[in-house]
This record gives structure tokens, sequence and C-alpha cells, in this order.
């Protein structure tokens, strides 16, 4: 009986923790959409994605059509370390979670320059979902995934004499 609830409990801190570092994944993605949405002259934009891709577009957006292949470079990079983040979080790195959070919450402080308190908010609540994901990781366990534990110490005893 103990054992099923110590299995539900590690199922559910699982759950936890990979939701809570899925979102590196959608703060990437969405941001990437938004990225595309700005491009071709669209009007919105999803709150969760990220301030820094959308300043990158509305500077290329008033440089001129030329900028707009950098623009998406850039884009493509801020969103590659996202992702990058999403995959060091979900192999138990907890140093990459911590620094992707402590970017998205740079990032977020965009928001409070243009007045979007929404976006700062959200921003907010996605932080807190992560940190979620990283309290649950560390109640699971300190070893990265994949990582077997240290072999035992074997400590060499000095031959027995004969005789």
């Amino acid at each position: 009986m103990e054992e099923n609830k110590q299995i539900e409990q590690k199922l559910r801190l699982e759950n936890q923790f990979k939701g809570g570092v899925g979102w590196f994944y959608w703060i990437a993605g969405l941001s990437i959409i938004n990225t595309v949405i700005m491009l071709f002259g669209g009007k919105w934009s999803f709150i969760v994605g990220l301030g820094v891709t959308q300043v990158i577009d509305a500077v290329a957006l008033n440089i001129g059509p030329a900028a707009k292949p950098v623009a998406v470079f850039l884009d493509l990079l801020v969103a590659g370390v996202f992702v990058l983040f999403g995959v060091l979080a979900g192999k138990r790195y907890t140093w990459a979670i911590v620094v992707g959070m402590a970017l998205y919450g740079l990032d977020g402080l965009l928001f409070i320059m243009v007045k979007d308190f929404l976006g700062l908010a959200f921003h907010g609540y996605a932080l807190f979902c992560i940190w979620s994901g990283l309290r649950a990781l560390t109640k699971l366990s300190p070893l990265p995934a994949g990582v077997p534990p240290p072999p035992p110490t074997v400590v060499p005893t000095a031959p027995h004499p004969t005789g």
C-alpha cells in the first residue's frame, strides 16, 4: 500500500516537472509564430511569447523590408536558446531551468516599458509554472536523468600475511 502511494507521488511529481519545463518549448514556439504574424502584417500576437522577439520585429518593421530576414534570424536564435533550455531542463539540469527562468523574467521587464501588464502578468504565470516544475524536480532526485548512481567505494585492504 505504501509503495503504491510512493509510485503515485513520483508520477505526480514527474508530470509536474514535465509540465513546468515544457513551458520553454511553448515560449519558443509561440514567439516564432508571433514573429511570422507580425512580419506579415498581423495586428495581434500570443501573450506567452518573448518580448525581445517582439522588439526585434518592431525594429525590423520600422527599418523596412530589408531588415526582415535579419529579424527572423535573430528571433530564431533567441527562440533556439529557449528550446535548448527545454532540452537541458528535460534532462534534469537544474541550472538550465534557473537560467531560463532568469532570462524569461528579464524578458518580462520589457512589458513594463510598453505598459503591457497583461503580457507581464502572463510572464509571471509562466514563471510560476516553470518554478513548479523545478520544485518537483528537487523532490524527485538530485541526479540528472540517465546518470547512474556512483559505484560503491572499494577500500583497498592490506594483504594478509601468510604463515
